[in-house]
């Protein structure tokens, strides 16, 4: 009955076709076709497919008559119940499966109902394949074969069609990866991906389940930013041959082959699978939060706690756009503006702000090349939302920077300085010129390090540290203390071998702001100088750069020595904003890769390969052995002595050809 077409049997109207209906169906063993519905046989007035009634190998002519009348009723209902007993199913499929197999080799009209049959296999794929491990692994097979009928050629440059995972890599895609190993080609990062989602021998933590949209937009960025164009396989030693194993018991005897010449089978191959699971574990890490937090309130995924959890490279298009337009406003890589405005841009300008948001932020604009002052991720109290933030441009690169003495010492400096600098009240442009160029002298930081102070000094000029608070805070100190940092202030002043009138200026503000008599300021800036040389108070301006290596390197000593003195006095205040309530985190649950019989990943990499044909030469399986990186007699006596303790019967027998006992499959799978 072709597909859409509809026919009464025993009273009951069969619609959608793909039945075979009559007196009988010779099957390639001789037999009768089990799924043939014939007429000749009685049916019950009543039947219940949803008990568990048909044997191992359902066939309809050896069904009960409670048992036909049950698998009637199915059809007649569209073959669609979910609590339908899996062998009822089967018993449909062995039709599907010998129109497909058995007439298409000798009627080319059985071949135009193939479209109509993949169909109906992902359509009973989905409402019977989690159900039933076994019928999804005969029933993507059957699918496999289909699809890699009559394609030779580049299929790896094609979509991958939808495939159920499986105990086996669908033949199909171990084609299409095959056939780019031998072209040398990099590999789409589509058919990386669908390698991972259909691989045994590979699992998917929570993250890239829960979330699949976000996963592969990241594992695509990762991808190519790791492998560039894509992983290109070696051409390893096994060829690729497939064997089709029937579901019915009618076919089981065929030799049922495809082969495909000198393309390779990927299955012999371990190292690239897990260069992809390496990639796979790290877009899972970060995605861990966004997806817990989906967990626990899906709504999140569109808002901005949700946004703040993503790399920035995932965030909305509008939402980039607009950042994008913000950022274009930067002067000299920087710009001011209130966090209300910043967190408006996000979608979040109602949103309360908070340590963690705060840092949420600034992370996930690290993620686009923008840094933010102040450095909530280094320890800086978290602003409010009316409090000006200062975004600049930041290389990925550079996210790390401000851990170092040396940087926490300079930014203590400017803190100090700036309090000073505006303790009339204005923070004169001359005097950020000034700190400005001080900056660019300390030749001891990285360009990175003087572009976020750069960033801190802007910050600075509109959230100025109070040089009361910080005059309190320094009366606390010895004066030893309070000494030592005054004379590293002037360290710092002739850096660059020269110091001008501002300098001397503001150094003896500094140090009145110390409580150290400012009359020392040359005294200690001659005896900065090297050789006790004295230093010209005069900016040379002809005079140019010059770069003392051994005074460098006495200012470094001084810096972690300084540093290590004043990280409790200038240690943010506590911050205030009070953060969410601590949460035990969920635990990131995961699929255990498949490790069939207790074997390491290269035998059961060997024991999956064995199990997919029923036979093989010695000479086949010495490459496969070999592809893996293990000496054959060795590793077959280990897998069978495995199937022995689990099954106790042995998984394969022969020398040349070696003949593979396919049916413990099943218990494996189970």
């Amino acid at each position: 009955m072709p597909p859409g077409e509809s026919i009464q049997v025993a009273g009951v109207n069969l619609p959608g076709g793909m039945l075979y209906v009559g007196g009988r169906l010779k099957a390639l063993n001789g037999g009768t076709e089990p799924c043939l519905i014939s007429g000749q046989h009685t049916v019950a007035r009543v039947g219940n497919y949803r008990a568990r009634q048909m044997g191992y190998w359902p066939s309809y002519i050896e069904a009960s008559p409670e048992e036909r009348r049950a698998y009637l009723n199915w059809l007649s209902e569209g073959r669609s119940h979910p609590d339908c007993d899996i062998g009822y199913v089967f018993l449909f499929f062995y039709g599907l499966e010998h129109r497909v197999v058995v007439d298409s080799r000798d009627d080319p009209a059985a071949r135009n109902d193939w479209p109509a049959i993949i169909v109906e296999l992902r359509r009973l794929l989905a409402i019977y394949g989690e159900k039933s491990g076994s019928f999804n692994r005969y029933a993507g097979e059957l699918l496999s074969w289909i699809e890699l009928d009559g394609k030779f050629g580049q299929l790896y440059k094609q979509p991958v069609p939808d495939f159920p995972r499986t105990y086996e890599l669908p033949p199909y895609l171990r084609l299409a990866l095959g056939q780019a190993a031998v072209d040398r080609a990099p590999l789409p990062v589509h058919l990386a991906l669908a390698w991972l989602r259909l691989s045994p021998e590979c699992y998917l933590r929570t993250a890239a389940t829960r979330c699949p949209n976000e996963f592969e937009r990241l594992f695509t960025q990762r991808y190519h930013e790791i492998l560039g164009p894509g992983l290109v396989l070696p051409e390893n030693r096994t060829k690729l041959k497939f064997v089709y194993r029937a579901a019915s018991a009618s076919l089981r005897a065929a030799n049922i082959t495809m082969a495909f010449g000198d393309v390779p089978d990927v299955m012999a191959l371990t190292a690239p699978i897990r260069k992809l699971m390496e990639i796979a574990s790290q877009c899972t890490d970060e995605l861990g939060s966004y997806s817990r937090l989906v967990g626990k309130d899906p709504d999140a995924a569109g808002a901005l706690e949700g946004l703040l959890l993503l790399p920035a490279t995932l965030w909305p298009d509008t939402t980039q756009a607009k950042l994008q337009a913000l950022t274009a406003q930067m002067y000299e890589g920087r710009l001011s503006l209130p966090l209300k405005e910043l967190l408006a841009v996000l979608g979040g300008a109602n949103q309360a702000v908070n340590r963690d948001r705060a840092r949420g932020l600034a992370r996930a604009l690290e993620g686009a090349e923008i840094g933010m002052e102040p450095h909530v991720l280094g320890g800086a109290k978290t602003p409010g939302e009316r409090d000006t933030v200062v975004l600049f441009a930041q290389p990925l690169m550079d996210s790390n920077v401000g851990a170092r003495a040396e940087y926490q010492t300079a930014a203590l400096t400017l803190q100090l300085a700036s309090a000073v600098a505006q303790a009339d009240g204005v923070f004169h442009d001359r005097e950020v010129a000034h700190l400005r160029a001080e900056i660019e002298g300390w030749a001891h930081l990285t360009l990175a390090e003087r572009r976020r102070l750069h960033a801190h000094l802007q910050w600075l000029t509109a959230s100025p540290m109070n040089l009361a608070a910080l005059k309190k805070k320094l009366e606390s100190l010895p004066t030893a203390a309070r000494e030592t940092l005054a004379a590293f202030m002037a360290t710092l002043a002739q850096a660059d071998g020269v110091v001008s009138p501002d300098e001397v200026k503001f150094l003896e503000k500094v140090y009145k702001a110390l409580g150290v008599e400012p009359k020392r300021v040359f005294s200690d800036i001659h005896t900065a100088g090297s050789g006790g040389t004295p230093v010209s108070t005069v900016r040379a301006g002809k005079q140019g750069f010059r770069l003392d290596a051994e005074r460098i390197a006495a200012l470094q000593e001084d810096t972690v020595r300084v540093s290590a003195l004043l990280s409790k006095i200038f240690a943010e205040e506590a911050d205030s904003t009070p953060a969410p309530a601590a949460q035990a985190p969920e635990p990131e649950l995961e699929d255990e890769a498949d490790s069939p019989l207790g074997l390491d990943e290269d035998h059961s990499a060997l024991l999956r390969l064995l199990l997919s044909r029923p036979e093989w030469t010695r000479a086949e399986l010495e490459d496969a052995a070999a592809d893996l990186n293990l000496m054959l007699d060795g590793a077959m006596e280990q897998i069978n002595e495995a199937a022995f303790e689990a099954f106790d019967e042995p998984l394969f027998e022969g020398e040349d050809p070696i003949s593979v006992n396919t049916k413990l499959l099943e218990k494996i799978e189970a």
